[in-house]
């Protein structure tokens, strides 16, 4: 089972939720419930909702908590991009 301690960098595709629960904005079961009505939405052919979204709509995370997350998603694929870049670089 993956640790939600692992460091986001190099390969690694950060998730919304193992962020947010690494941070401690959420715990395990919230996530587990937000991430089951996803897929029951989607199963349903009602409209996707982010995860963000329905945590938001339980009252599990404020909207400054959610902007955290999704920074640290947006830095992290910066740094990747810059990885990955440099290398493609470094090979030619």
């Amino acid at each position: 089972m993956m640790s939600h301690k692992r460091k986001h960098s190099g390969p690694y595709c950060s998730r919304f939720g193992s962020i947010a629960v690494e941070l401690g904005y959420l715990d395990t079961e919230q996530l587990k419930q937000g991430l089951k009505e996803q897929v029951d939405d989607d199963l349903n052919n009602r409209p996707h909702r982010v995860i963000g979204a329905i945590c938001f709509a339980h009252g599990w995370m404020t909207p400054e908590q959610i902007d955290i997350v999704l920074n640290q998603m947006f830095m992290v694929r910066v740094k990747r991009n810059r990885q990955v870049s440099e290398e493609r670089q470094t090979a030619v």
